[in-house]
């Protein structure tokens, strides 16, 4: 199980590709998200992919991607993704897709809510996506009767009413929105019917079994959405939570290894706290540009506040991977404490008036840096209390090396 313990794009696609190339992978199981992911996967010939909700797996022959109910599919953004797939010599990619039909559907109507929402709150705004991914899960929970859900796409008449009456409330709620009528939505439904296989829940417990499996986290476990710095957080469970669950249902809980990812550079996109920014850090991303809806994306020093936070909401790890290592000069440092705490204590999940004032309370402290380490992958997993396991100095697979227990992650 692989999750990002920072604010994101920590590197989980480079490493999921990692552990498909490195062994025989059966599946990827993606388990919370959705479109708005965006795991980039570099090969060594050069050609690249963003993962957003195929596996970071896919560009491995053979491995699969099983999109679990926790995944908010976008079939219109899929299509697309499986495009640029084929452009890249992947023209299998939907062939070996499923997706459980209990899934919600994020579609139109809840992109064009989404982005009104964020729109109307000018300068205060939370640094969405702007794909509709939260706004599909707040619908869903509105309305979980009616929510679209992926099943609905091979039942025409249902998915148009659903569609109808969701397009009816946001407008009533929102005013009028820029999308298209659900009479032409409805085609492109049934062609993801049509092309994907979309199986119930009782599917993946055979998948489990049938060879290794690796689940794919989105986000990082700073943005979830009940232990991350509220209001700047996902509509999504960003920890091993869903993870965990889907597989205590196929009877094998607590069998799989536990993997965080991080950065040694912190960084996020968009609004919200960064206590260890460093606007003079000689940093860029060109895989993370500025976009209008998340902001730019901002560097940071490394913050081990911040990360063994993230670490202890998730209940631990089994090993660390450390990208960017390349990015690892005399500029960067490590902060260990803040000048008015030196530890983030994790509360219980959904008091979100007790983040609140977590985040408040961050946006007032300052970072206290030590010096450079000599030696990065010890200084980190000194300051986690966790081993590292996985480095990583480049964007490919062959720039993993493995280091700690080697155990962990046979190869």
């Amino acid at each position: 199980m692989v999750v990002d313990l920072g604010y994101g794009d920590a590197g989980k696609g480079t490493v999921v590709d990692w552990l498909c190339a490195s062994r025989p992978v059966h599946t990827v199981v993606r388990f919370n998200g959705g479109a708005q992911a965006a795991h980039n996967v570099v090969l060594r010939d050069g050609r690249h992919h963003t993962f957003a909700q195929f596996g970071a797996g896919t560009f491995r022959p053979g491995v699969r991607t099983h999109l679990s109910r926790h995944v908010v599919v976008d079939p219109l953004a899929l299509a697309a993704e499986a495009d640029h797939l084929t452009a890249v010599g992947v023209p299998d990619a939907l062939d070996r897709l499923t997706a459980d039909g209990e899934a919600l559907l994020a579609t139109p109507y809840h992109r064009a809510a989404n982005r009104a929402r964020e729109i109307a709150r000018g300068a205060d705004r939370h640094g969405s996506c702007g794909l509709g991914v939260g706004e599909a899960v707040a619908y869903g929970l509105a309305h979980p009767d009616e929510a679209p859900r992926v099943a609905d796409c091979r039942r025409p008449a249902v998915l148009r009413r659903r569609l109808a009456a969701l397009r009816d409330r946001l407008t009533a709620e929102l005013g009028p929105l820029d999308v298209p009528p659900v009479e032409d939505c409805l085609p492109a439904y049934a062609g993801f019917a049509g092309r994907v296989a979309i199986v119930d829940r009782a599917y993946l417990a055979g998948v489990l079994r049938a060879g290794t499996c690796v689940f794919e986290g989105a986000q990082g476990v700073l943005l979830d959405e009940w232990h991350g710095f509220h209001p700047y957080t996902t509509w999504s469970t960003t920890t091993f939570a869903n993870a965990e669950a889907l597989l205590a249902e196929a009877g094998l809980a607590g069998t799989a290894q536990r993997l965080g990812v991080l950065r040694v550079t912190t960084t996020r996109h968009g609004p919200g706290p960064l206590v260890t920014e460093d606007p003079t850090l000689p940093f860029t991303d060109p895989r993370n540009p500025t976009n209008p809806w998340q902001g730019r994306f901002r560097f940071g020093h490394f913050d081990a506040v911040a990360h063994r936070y993230a670490r202890d909401v998730v209940g631990g790890v089994d090993g660390l991977a450390l990208t960017h290592l390349d990015l690892a000069g005399p500029e960067l440092r490590i902060c260990r404490r803040y000048d008015t705490l030196d530890r983030l204590v994790p509360g219980p999940a959904g008091d979100l008036d007790r983040q609140a004032a977590l985040t408040a309370r961050l946006l007032r402290a300052r970072p206290v840096h030590d010096a450079p380490p000599a030696d990065w992958p010890t200084a980190v997993a000194d300051a986690l209390d966790t081993p590292v396991v996985l480095t990583s100095h480049g964007p490919t697979a062959e720039d993993k090396l493995t280091a700690g227990r080697p155990t962990l992650l046979p190869v």
